[in-house]
């Protein structure tokens, strides 16, 4: 029965897709660009560099030397090898789906169980401080400070996810060699290291090659998915039901004593993010409060969109999608209950001014984060060009060779 009710869902949502498209070509194609536009600006250069220089860490044996000088910090807090510091810090610094992507590599290097790569991709698929300080506090809400306290809030809820999810699968975890953990040493680690390197028989330039490669194909198909669910969105409220749905999700935040004027762009947020970050930055909704919260919820809750890209990499590998949904339900509520806990000690007493009456902070980070966007979106295509190039080049030399 159960899949019958999915195989009636999924066949219903293709359908809905189908006609409205047939019906809404116009709109349908404003958003389907829409969607292009921001991965060719700012997802694919922005994301790129740091998939490539994963996958060369990885291939060269710099994770495993990291992950055993940091295996006495990552096992007792989140239960999982040193190796996962990697995934942890990659995840924060690049974005979303980084952390999931790494997961799976280590992974399949078998330098994770199924156990502890489930728990490492459930907290470490993060917001870039990019992301929160450069988009949102800046371009969304004009305000800089406000970065702080949502980077705060997000990557300390993160940690919290973490610790949680170190319980997830205990009474399934094989027993471990403790003695290992008591070798920690530079000496062992340059020796980790060096054997991992000596494993993989690729020459450097097959390396590189593969790094590329693999990095482009996890870049198009996550534009694919910005592209799918722009569109999805934008058909949504043109037939109607994103109002009719914003009409429970009113019911939900008057218990909460949450404006009601949030609750469309909350659930446009839960299917993307951007694009509902700035839907609630726009909402006529007081206090300010509510708004940080919402948006706070939503970067925790990564949006269907990035969980479609987070479940699509997975499938490659034997780890299952419900601890990652799980930690995303987590993170949201952790990040929310944080802004509400340090709204007043990170952003209203931070609010001084000084002699001329003026604020104090923000304008050397806006700046900063406003230039750092404008080079972006000035550079990001031809960044992208380039790279999509390199790799049509790299198979093309291959299929020469064969």
């Amino acid at each position: 029965m159960k899949q019958v009710i999915k195989t009636m869902l999924f066949a219903g949502t293709t359908l809905f897709m189908t006609f409205a498209l047939i019906t809404y070509p116009d709109q349908a194609f404003e958003a389907s660009l829409r969607g292009l536009s921001m991965w060719l600006e700012k997802v694919f250069p922005s994301l790129l560099p740091f998939f490539i220089t994963a996958e060369l860490l990885i291939g060269f044996g710099v994770v495993k030397f990291l992950g055993v000088l940091c295996e006495p910090i990552m096992r007792p807090l989140f239960n999982v090898p040193g190796v996962g510091s990697f995934a942890w810090a990659m995840g924060m610094a690049s974005g979303y789906p980084t952390g999931a992507k790494i997961s799976v590599r280590l992974r399949e290097e078998k330098q994770l169980t199924r156990l502890e790569g489930e728990r490492l991709v459930s907290f470490t698929n993060a917001s870039s401080p990019l992301f929160i300080f450069g988009v949102v506090a800046v371009g969304f809400f004009y305000d800089a400070k406000l970065g702080i306290l949502l980077a705060i809030a997000h990557y300390g809820g993160n940690a919290l996810v973490g610790i949680c999810m170190r319980f997830y699968g205990r009474e399934e975890s094989s027993l471990r060699n403790r003695n290992e953990d008591q070798k920690v040493s530079i000496v062992r680690a340059f020796q980790e290291m060096h054997s991992t390197r000596l494993k993989d028989p690729r020459p450097i330039g097959e390396i590189f090659g593969d790094a590329v490669i693999n990095s482009i194909k996890t870049l198009v198909m996550v534009g694919g998915f910005i592209i799918i669910f722009s569109v999805f969105i934008k058909l949504l409220y043109i037939v109607g039901i994103s109002p009719v749905i914003a009409s429970i999700f009113k019911v939900i935040l008057h218990l909460f004593s949450m404006p009601v004027e949030l609750a469309l762009p909350i659930f446009s947020g839960l299917f993307e993010i951007t694009i509902g970050s700035d839907m609630i930055t726009k909402a006529t909704a007081d206090p300010l409060i509510a708004k940080v919260v919402a948006v706070s919820f939503i970067l925790g809750f990564n949006g269907f969109s990035i969980q479609a890209q987070v479940a699509s990499i997975l499938a490659k590998s034997d780890l299952r999608f419900f601890p990652y949904f799980f930690g995303r339900i987590l993170h949201g509520t952790f990040a929310s209950i944080l802004i509400l806990l340090l709204y007043k000690p990170f952003y209203l007493d931070r609010k001084v001014t000084n002699l001329d009456g003026l604020p104090v902070a923000g304008h050397m980070q806006e700046n900063f984060w406003q230039h750092c966007l404008d080079y972006l979106q000035m550079f990001g295509p031809i960044i992208s060009i380039f790279f999509i190039s390199l790799a049509f080049l790299i198979l093309l030399r291959r299929q020469l060779i064969k």
